[in-house]
Order: C-alpha cells, then structure tokens, then sequence
C-alpha cells in the first residue's frame, strides 16, 4: 500500500488500524564509479518494498534530497547536499502535517551514515525534526502543560509503547548493528555494492571500478548476488520484527 496511490479511506484503516507508515530517508550521493547515486535510497527502498511482501505497511513517498555532506567528493562529484537546517525545517513542515492528519505510527528508514547506528548529521536532522514535530503538536492541541497534567499520569508506564507521544515518528537504519556485524557494512564496497546489486542488479557496474582509484571501493570487486541475498535476509528479519 502507498500513500500516493491512497484515498481517504486507506488512509483512515492506517489510523485507525494503527498500520505502519514508512518513509524511506535517502540521499543523491557519489558512491564511485560503480554504483548509482541513488544507492542509500534504493537499498532502503528495496528492502521496504520485500518488507511490503511479508506484512502490511503504508509505503510514504521517498526523501531523496537530503545532508547526504561532501565527506566522500566534493560539490563537482554529482552530490547533492542539503544544508541540515534547511533539512530540518522540510521534514519539521511534513512530520507536523502527519500527526495533524491523526497517523501515529510512522518510522523513518535510513540507509547512509549509520554505521554501527552512531549518529551522524542526517539522522539527527530526522531526529530532532520528529521530537520537535511532536512537542509542538502536544502543545497545540493539549495547551501548555500537557505533560504534567492528570491525562499523562501513566506517561512512564507506556513509555516505548503505542501510547507514548515520543514513539508515534521513530528513526531507524535499514540494518541494525547486530545486523551489521553479521554480515558487513562500509560504502562502494564489498557490502554495499553486494546489497545494492541483490536488490536491483542494474544499479551496480563493477567493470567501471577501474575508472577511477578510491580505498573505500576497493573491495567492491569482492561483491556478489551471494552476500547481497543474505544481507537483504539478515535486514528483513530485523525491519520486520522492527517495524510493528
């Protein structure tokens, strides 16, 4: 299910059904020779759409554009890099009109900068836009004091629950570290390039590795179907007990 394919109708079962409504966060960043600039995004929509198969989500359009940064090659690279307050202040305006339209279950996949699921510019950006989103809902709709009022007298017992305000926008990575350690995970790499090309095969070219010479794609010439099937394998298992 998509929410720009949706009508009012889908839309109220995912209120009111409380169905996941995932958004994949992904960048337009130069990953080498060899890869697309697409891949962050295409590995987190890959795995969402295989997530899609298994149990019943609400796929959100994509955000391509975001702080994907210049650490890997500078602006003549094809990066596009978003300055993450700009950034902030976009996914502020789209997080606020969710929760206005009454979902409360959305969750943010990212497949870029979270290696061992440390946090680095985009995330935050994600992060501190859906607390903000949240707190600023809270405050209009339930006046100044909503959280030390009577209503919010179990607030500690529901904490990480459906009830927990906190929890309606959640930010995840499309592998946890536990994944991670399973399998593997670096840029335009052996692990990168295997998950991309597992999830779609045109979006890899390694005879263009010889283009030019990185450290970081190196290994890439290592990258198989093979290892990309089970890394896809290892992150569903996890999106999916995750996602819930």
């Amino acid at each position: 299910m998509e929410y720009n394919m949706s009508f009012p109708r889908e839309l109220n079962r995912v209120k009111e059904e409380r169905i996941p409504t995932v958004i994949c966060g992904g960048t337009v960043e130069y990953h080498g020779p060899h890869c697309s600039y697409g891949c962050d995004t295409l590995v987190a929509e890959g795995l969402i759409k295989k997530l899609a198969e298994k149990k019943e989500i609400m796929i959100a359009p994509t955000i391509y554009y975001s702080p994907s940064s210049y650490a890997v090659a500078d602006e003549t690279s094809g990066t596009v890099h978003i300055d993450e307050e700009v950034f902030e202040s976009y996914l502020f305006g789209i997080f606020s009109n969710m929760l206005d339209a009454g979902l409360r279950n959305i969750y943010v996949v990212i497949h870029h900068q979270f290696e061992q699921e440390s946090l680095m510019p985009m995330t935050l950006s994600y992060m501190k836009a859906a607390k903000r989103a949240t707190m600023r809902y809270l405050e209009r709709t339930q006046g100044r004091g909503w959280w030390g009022s009577e209503n919010y007298a179990s607030y500690y017992e529901n904490l990480g629950g459906g009830d927990d305000p906190f929890s309606w926008i959640k930010v995840i990575p499309t592998m946890s570290t536990e994944v991670q350690n399973a399998t593997g995970y670096d840029h335009a790499g052996e692990f990168e390039c295997s998950i991309l090309m597992a999830l779609y095969p045109d979006a890899v070219k390694l005879e263009r590795l010889g283009d030019i010479k990185h450290w970081f794609t190196e290994s890439a010439a290592k990258a198989n179907a093979e290892l990309g099937n089970k890394m896809v394998e290892k992150s569903l298992e996890y999106l999916e007990k995750t996602i819930v």
